[in-house]
């Protein structure tokens, strides 16, 4: 067993502060939350003042081997499989080294991050849990056609959807609308499936007890996904050709549904302004915070693995993530809250992690600093534990060498 003791623990339920907390650990599980002391004198103690304790981050939206070099004639890439399987292991391990704990992963070719999750879970590779979406289901040359999820009619998705679940996927990824990455593709403003084709993804994920992640920029999208009954819609940005256009009474129709949005906010967004535009970002946020606002339940996920108006998305950038939800003007608690607890609620693994409970994962971090002062502070990581075993740059060992 392993206690570790810190200025303050905070436990990932809306408002809840330890002042001189400690969190007790046993092997991949947390036995006890509360102050000092509560745990008794049991195990190993780690003492870190001056520091905070957390929930381990959720980056709700990555694409670990995303690779848009795909010729179209040929429909191949450079990359061979072997070859992204370690990119991806690398990311994976950045992933971790920012204090990202669990990632959900919504696009991967060749079912490669089911095989980086497995290894991941057998200390076989260094990163975070893995919440595997597969191929994204797109219709024929689609966005993100090259991933194999093709399909265009109702057996179509079911075939491809069954696929996917039958390799062991953890959720279904739909492609509702166009996108912005893929050449030759439908436009992000420009629906791929109605609400009725959505419905057969959810209807097929939910036999297996899984969720679905809905890639929606447009508009139509956007409420075919809310009818049709998906976990959560990705970007939801009420993409139109002039830009970001928001409706009011879709945001209340998204509100009132309950339906989670992922609106990958990320750390690129200010460095991409002399592309996109200072007024465009700036609308954009504005949407995010308008959605807030209306009762929208947020998640964070940065879309890290894509680039941005040809800016690097990186793996390790997820506190700037959190730190564009700051621009839009949300608070450092409320934005801890939905990069921990809530996006575990929103991936279907709110009774597994996301918050520092008795029999939960024992997915943790410690930063030195408060973040609920100076959210920059997540950055200052000096332990981080998936399943109970501490991560480190160099791998894996059972007590980071800074605190022994």
């Amino acid at each position: 067993m392993r206690i570790i003791r810190a200025a303050k623990v905070l436990t990932g339920r809306p408002g809840e502060v330890i002042a001189e907390g400690e969190v007790l650990v046993d092997g991949d599980t947390i036995v006890s939350v509360g102050p000092r002391g509560s745990a008794g004198e049991v195990g190993e103690i780690v003492e870190l003042p001056g520091h905070t304790v957390l929930p381990g981050m959720i980056d709700a939206h990555v694409h670990l081997g995303f690779d848009d070099k795909v010729d179209p004639v040929t429909r191949r890439s450079q990359e061979s499989d072997r070859h992204l399987l370690l990119r991806m292991a690398e990311n994976a391990r950045k992933l971790v080294a920012a204090g990202v704990t669990t990632a959900r992963d919504l696009g991967a070719r060749g079912f490669l991050d089911l095989a980086l999750r497995d290894a991941i879970e057998e200390g076989l590779a260094v990163g975070p849990h893995i919440v595997a979406a597969t191929r994204p289901i797109t219709i024929t040359g689609g966005h993100c056609w090259y991933m194999g999820g093709e399909a265009d009619d109702e057996p179509a998705i079911r075939r491809v959807a069954r696929e996917n679940l039958r390799a062991g996927a953890d959720c279904l990824k739909v492609m509702a609308s166009g996108g912005q990455m893929t050449p030759g593709a439908p436009p992000s403003w420009v629906p791929q499936y109605t609400t009725e084709h959505l419905r057969v993804v959810v209807e097929e994920a939910a036999t297996r007890g899984k969720g679905v992640a809905a890639h929606a920029h447009a508009a139509v999208s956007i409420q075919s996904a809310v009818e049709a009954g998906v976990s959560t819609i990705e970007h939801c940005s009420f993409f139109t050709p002039s830009g970001h256009r928001y409706d009011a009474k879709l945001v209340d129709l998204v509100a009132a549904g309950g339906t989670y949005v992922c609106p990958t906010v990320h750390g690129v967004i200010w460095r991409s302004r002399d592309v996109l535009g200072t007024e465009t970002i700036e609308a954009w946020l504005r949407g995010v915070a308008t959605m807030r606002d209306a009762g929208v339940r947020l998640i964070a996920g940065t879309d890290a693995g894509f680039a941005v108006a040809g800016i690097e998305n990186r793996m390790d950038g997820y506190v700037g993530g959190l730190e564009a939800f700051a621009e839009a003007g949300f608070g450092n608690a409320e934005i801890i809250e939905l990069a921990t607890v809530r996006a575990a609620d929103a991936i279907g693994l709110g009774a597994v992690t996301g918050s520092l409970e008795a029999g939960k994962r024992a997915d943790l971090i410690a930063v030195a600093g408060d973040p609920l002062d100076r959210l920059a502070d997540l950055r200052n990581l000096t332990l981080v534990l998936v399943s109970g075993r501490a991560v480190t740059q160099a791998g894996v060992d059972t007590v980071t060498s800074s605190i022994r």
